[in-house]
């Protein structure tokens, strides 16, 4: 939830926070990762999931998923 942390607001780009991630991760024993906001070279591993999420959210049109796409450089 927002409130505990676990979720950025909308106004900030939406999506999960750090702690967020670590917290689903541990509950699931899943490997889920941050979002990639920052500057990447082309064909590294960071710009290949940048282009998968964008890839995969393009038909997100609420407010969240706009936001989440933002921040994401999509």
């Amino acid at each position: 939830s927002q409130k505990s942390g676990d979720k950025r607001p909308t106004d900030k780009g939406a999506g999960m926070t750090a702690k967020g991630v670590a917290k689903y991760n541990r509950r699931t024993g899943g490997n889920l990762k941050t979002a990639v906001t920052g500057k990447v070279k082309p064909g590294s591993k960071d710009a290949g999931r940048r282009k998968s999420f964008c890839a995969r959210s393009k038909g997100w049109s609420g407010p969240r998923g706009k936001a989440a796409r933002s921040r994401w450089k999509c």
